[in-house]
């Protein structure tokens, strides 16, 4: 799993296993390959590449990727059946029916000798969908006991059951913002929110963060790096203000959107009535920005009692999109749904990703 914050190559080895339809699973091993300076600098600039350029990264990449599996597999002294591909989000416009993630699978498959399945979003938009998220499969089969699954990466997203349905959907950009104004005073990122707990909240441009038109817009439906630039990056760049006051404007605008849709999805619940008492609503936070001491501050501040957020143990919180994306190979394996037309709005659910190589049942 590459995400967009550009943390690194988040790479972990999974067991799993089904009895009478219940799954069980097991990280046995995982790591995250920082990306070395070259690379992170190139996929920062990748959407302005040239076709020829985009081609040439998308190769060179899915080669780095599979040198760094082959050293996880001889650190660890694994050898999987198949190896789960997020590959690297550059594009994300599903509104004009297209998505894009690089890390050529071929070049995957060469390095590594092991089957790859990758591509799992492409199927989703031609069925009329999102192509995001696709990690609520995982949350409703894996993570059963928590009424919502909250993922603070780059982007924060959302899963529920919601009257018999899962529903999911990006509530806001999180790390990819905070990133990069914490790189502004020269960290790579805001360890445990430190700089922006230092900073004051401005009321003028946090109210006009909430009221951006995508948050008025029903679900389903997912952000990218594009959106986020243009209209969160960009416009408030020029705000002379100061970075920490920034860093603080935007935590708590990730916290506010958070608590405000876990919110609105708890009312939509028609179980919900008589509401539950806050500590039975568990909401499970994973991502880099669980770790983000102060975010989850005012994300519990802001939800006004009505749910528990609950962190899970250090390797759930650091792999768990990883580990999805494992369960989602599994489920292709097998040709069994891991692709939810009510999360994603396709039309349809399906089983989705392309089988690089031969797999051996």
């Amino acid at each position: 799993m590459s995400g967009t914050s550009l943390d690194g190559l988040d790479i972990a080895f999974c067991h799993f296993g089904c009895v009478d339809g219940v799954w069980q699973f097991e990280v046995i091993a995982a790591n995250t390959f920082e990306y070395e300076e070259a690379w992170k600098k190139r996929l920062q600039e990748v959407t302005q590449l040239s076709g020829e350029a985009l081609t040439q990264t998308h190769q060179e990449l899915g080669e780095w990727m599979g040198k760094a599996v082959r050293r996880f597999m001889k650190k660890h002294e694994v050898d999987p059946e198949l190896i789960a591909s997020h590959g690297h989000t550059v594009f994300h416009q599903p509104e004009k029916g297209f998505t894009l993630q690089i890390g050529s699978s071929y070049a995957m498959h060469a390095q590594i000798g092991k089957p790859v399945i990758s591509n799992f979003r492409d199927m989703d938009l031609a069925l009329g969908g999102q192509g995001a998220p696709l990690v609520p499969i995982g949350d409703r089969l894996l993570f059963p006991q928590h009424d919502f699954c909250l993922n603070i990466g780059g982007i924060a997203n959302v899963s529920a059951e919601v009257n018999g349905k899962r529903l999911a959907y990006d509530i806001s950009p999180a790390n990819m913002i905070l990133n990069h104004f914490a790189q502004k005073l020269g960290h790579a990122y805001d360890k445990g929110g430190e700089l922006a707990r230092a900073g004051k909240v401005n009321k003028a441009i946090l109210k006009k963060l909430n009221e951006l038109a995508y948050y008025k817009a029903p679900y389903p439906k997912s952000l990218g790096y594009e959106w986020v630039l243009e209209n969160v990056i960009q416009p408030i760049e020029n705000e002379n203000i100061a970075t920490e006051d920034m860093l603080a404007t935007l935590t708590h605008h990730i916290a506010q959107q958070i608590a405000a849709n876990v919110h609105l999805l708890m009312d939509a619940r028609q179980d919900a009535q008589p509401q539950k008492p806050a500590h039975e609503v568990s909401l499970m936070a994973s991502g880099g920005g669980a770790f983000n001491d102060y975010l989850i501050e005012c994300i519990r501040k802001y939800s006004e009692e009505r749910f528990t957020v609950v962190l899970p143990n250090e390797l759930i919180i650091s792999f768990k999109e990883a580990l999805i994306f494992a369960f989602l190979g599994v489920l292709r394996m097998r040709n069994e749904i891991n692709c939810l037309s009510s999360v994603t709005g396709a039309s349809h659910d399906h089983s989705a990703g392309t089988i690089y190589g031969n797999i051996q049942v």
